[in-house]
């Protein structure tokens, strides 16, 4: 079959911002057809923030697509706040904005930590998702976080860890995580930005197959790389808020036949496979698609084809 790319880039036909607590305020837009099948896209992170490349998953003539920052990051405020910051705040945003827009049921759509918060509100709100579409499936269990800041990954990228661990003294590397939230609420300015940068770099450097310059740009710039740390190192401390370790997996068989596709990269170094492969027994309406020749990230060519294939198949 030949491999499916994006759709042309698109405008928002409405942006807005949706006060949803007296602290924060969150930034929403809507593009596509406003009379087609409604998808809401939950970027990946946390504290990654939308761009506009997320739009063109979806055929435009079809979907209504909505894009939203969570909490603290791009264009939601404040920047990189940390407090009544959680997964069940950013759950209970969802149903907000939904409510807002006037959308009785959607198709969520989310990649990496993306996937978490899909899976989560799916879990909490099953009656307003008409089908989930996930990448690079993560559910901050313990073993997955050691994964990548503890033992595994550095085994892969050896030379980007070093750099990672360059801010961190000797003494404090038997926890990395407590080692960069010391940095990352430091009172000076600039080692709250160094730690930002090596943590955001060091993720960015592993996400996919062949390295990406204009990622790296992205990564290292200083207001994503602060709202990307922070607010990433605070949820994967907090274990994502969860009631339990493994809640996500434990709970999966409550999706039943929920219609959904799980797109994972052979290769995926951030989110290995095997949580992929788990969700998939646990989840009977769930459908693995694994690419052969790709890694974690959404941009390529494999998950992109993978993605486009699977949202072109909901679109009705």
């Amino acid at each position: 079959m030949t491999r499916r790319s994006l759709y042309p880039a698109i405008e928002p036909t409405e942006r807005g911002r949706l006060r949803v607590s007296a602290l924060h305020e969150i930034y929403y837009e809507v593009s596509g057809n406003p009379a087609g099948k409604p998808v809401v896209v939950c970027h990946g992170g946390p504290g990654g923030g939308s761009t506009p490349s997320m739009r063109r998953y979806f055929d435009p003539a079809r979907y209504r697509i909505v894009l939203f920052d969570q909490r603290g990051c791009g264009r939601s405020t404040p920047h990189a706040e940390l407090r009544e910051n959680t997964t069940w705040h950013l759950i209970e945003d969802m149903e907000a904005l939904r409510r807002h827009l006037g959308i009785e049921r959607w198709q969520v759509f989310g990649g990496s930590w993306g996937s978490t918060l899909a899976l989560s509100y799916a879990l909490v709100h099953t009656d307003r998702v008409s089908e989930l579409v996930l990448r690079g499936i993560f559910t901050l269990r313990r073993e997955e976080l050691d994964w990548f800041y503890k033992e595994g990954a550095n085994w892969i990228y050896p030379d980007a860890w070093e750099a990672f661990l360059a801010p961190i003294p000797e003494a404090e590397r038997d926890d990395l995580m407590a080692a960069y939230a010391a940095r990352l609420d430091a009172d000076d300015a600039s080692v709250r930005l160094e730690a930002a940068r090596a943590w955001s770099v060091w993720e960015g450097t592993t996400v996919s197959l062949r390295p990406s310059q204009e990622r790296m740009q992205s990564f290292s710039g200083e207001r994503f790389a602060l709202a990307f740390a922070r607010i990433e190192n605070h949820y994967f401390r907090a274990g994502g808020f969860f009631e339990r370790e493994g809640w996500i997996i434990d709970e999966a068989s409550r999706l039943g036949t929920l219609p959904g596709v799980i797109v994972q990269g052979r290769y995926d170094v951030v989110t290995p496979m095997k949580t992929a492969f788990e969700l998939d027994r646990a989840w009977p309406g769930g459908k693995l698609v694994v690419v052969p020749d790709a890694g974690h990230a959404a941009s390529e060519p494999g998950i992109v084809s993978a993605l486009v294939q699977a949202t072109d198949s909901f679109a009705g």
